[in-house]
């Protein structure tokens, strides 16, 4: 059964039981580190998101974000709220749009787990690639703001902003490549052909590394809020991933739009395949690549499908992260469950980008 996406991400939700605080303590808290915060508040979860929880708080003067790790048996390395604050807070200061980081709290007694505060971005989110309800002049800016808002990113020297130490940088495909297939390994409850021969192929297929720059790991247009009045980003979110890497690999990362599996059920990333595009005034995965090499001098053309073999290859290894956390009670969204299907098709799509790549079967 189809669902719409925008109603089923949209705004908040009453929060399950395994993931409230302490409202009343974390209240007292806040009053101290943010200056001007005055409670009671009250604390609802986001829809969207799967892997932080994450939160509206809100006060009789203001509303305000709050990210936390989840609770329970965690992956290594994931979950870095504290890194997603100081990165936020690197770009704020240039003026990037990000919503402004307000406290970072490491001690686990306040909320049960790490969290950051910012600030509440007030705007709209894009759950469906399509943009129904949108005209073909709004979609041609929202997707260039988008193009615009990313190569901005990747303009960043990291140094200069304070961020040199923010990863290792180089041989960024190659660490990601190991990264994933080791926790896909940790969180596996099947064999999946693809996976296996990817694991084993991409590897020895790299493309050659890039420079250094900023990468969001997670881009895409639900993780962007745009004005409520025109077509301009005002906040990028979910910076968990986020680290130093090849701008290649994380711009690629959202073509994956384009040609993502479709599927019917809220489990599923939104895909453009089987719509349009012309009619709609989205532009083609082409066109958009061009204009961000027009706007970088980056240019991922010659390794292109050797890049998106390996981005379907890392999505279909973090939503089996999700359905290892559901095996281990840990999962933060009801649509976790239903992401087990995908893994297959996800594998299958990176395995057929490989193929034209020149991979053998």
């Amino acid at each position: 059964m189809a669902i719409d996406r925008q109603q089923a991400f949209s705004g908040t939700k009453e929060t399950p039981v395994a993931l409230r605080m302490d409202e009343a303590r974390l209240a007292d808290y806040l009053a101290a580190h943010i200056g001007g915060f005055k409670g009671p508040l009250t604390a609802r979860q986001f829809k969207g998101g799967q892997s932080n929880p994450t939160y509206l708080l809100e006060t009789p003067s203001r509303r305000y974000v709050l990210r936390r790790k989840p609770p329970g048996k965690l992956l290594p390395s994931a979950h870095a709220v504290d890194r997603e604050y100081r990165i936020i807070g690197a770009l704020f200061a240039q003026g990037f749009p990000v919503a402004e980081p307000l406290c970072y709290c490491a001690d686990e007694s306040v909320a049960g787990t790490s969290f950051y505060v910012m600030s509440f971005a007030d705007g709209r989110v894009f759950w469906e690639p399509q943009m129904p309800g949108s005209d073909p002049a709004e979609r041609a800016a929202v997707y260039d703001a988008m193009n615009d808002t990313i190569a901005r990113l990747h303009a960043f020297d990291p140094a200069s902003i304070g961020l040199a130490d923010f990863g290792k940088g180089e041989n960024y495909v190659a660490r990601q490549v190991d990264r994933w297939s080791k926790q896909y390994r940790a969180s596996q409850t099947e064999t999946i052909e693809p996976m296996e021969r990817l694991i084993e192929w991409l590897p020895l297929h790299l493309p050659p590394s890039g420079p250094v720059r900023l990468v969001h790991g997670d881009y895409r247009i639900d993780n962007l809020i745009m004005a409520k009045d025109e077509p301009r980003v005002i906040a990028v979110l979910d910076w968990e991933l986020s680290t130093l890497g090849d701008p290649l690999a994380d711009f690629t990362y959202h073509l994956m739009a384009w040609d993502m599996p479709q599927t019917e059920t809220a489990a599923g990333t939104a895909t453009l395949a089987g719509h349009d595009l012309g009619a709609l005034g989205i532009p083609s995965m082409m066109d958009y690549v061009d204009d961000y090499v027009a706007r970088t001098g980056l240019d991922p053309r010659p390794h292109l499908n050797v890049y998106l073999a390996y981005n379907f290859f890392r999505i279909a290894a973090i939503l089996q992260g999700i359905i290892g956390r559901v095996r281990d009670g840990t999962a933060t969204s009801e649509f976790a469950p239903a992401r087990a299907e995908l893994i297959r098709p996800l594998a299958d799509k990176a395995w057929a980008f490989a193929r034209e790549a020149g991979a053998a079967e």
